[in-house]
């Protein structure tokens, strides 16, 4: 029999989908730049041509989730396997979700500062779902 799928989890897929929204982004910044041709090559020299600014912050955008994202994986799944669900975890996971949604978003679209406050509350959400799992060992 099938596991439950918690919300933590669904955050967590969620997640993975912002990741996967975020490359294609960057793709389409870089194409754009018209380097279409070397990135259908073998990338074996450096781009002809800059990507768009907003693409180039979209790759920015998705590197940076990429240093998170597996610590928020062990968290949920760490989660999930003890069998630890509770409103704590939850809003952690909810908050590094929404966070990184937002991060993205104004890191694109160029705002500075703000974008540190979204990677922070990301932070947290991480750090809730953590605390959770050692406040339930």
């Amino acid at each position: 029999m099938a596991a439950a799928v918690t919300p933590e989890l669904w955050m967590l897929v969620f997640s993975g989908v912002l990741l996967f929204v975020l490359i294609i982004i960057a793709g389409v910044g870089n194409t754009m730049a018209g380097n279409g041709q070397w990135a259908g090559g073998n990338r074996d020299t450096p781009a002809p041509n800059a990507p768009t600014v907003w693409g180039a912050r979209a790759s920015r955008a998705y590197h940076n989730m990429l240093e998170t994202l597996p610590i928020f994986i062990i968290a949920v799944v760490a989660a999930h396997l003890a069998g630890v669900s509770t409103s704590h975890t939850v809003l952690g996971a909810q908050l590094y979700f929404w966070a990184r949604l937002a991060y993205g978003v104004i890191y694109i679209a160029g705002i500075p500062y703000v974008r540190t406050i979204a990677w922070l509350v990301s932070l947290v959400g991480i750090a809730l779902v953590l605390f959770s799992i050692c406040g339930a060992a």
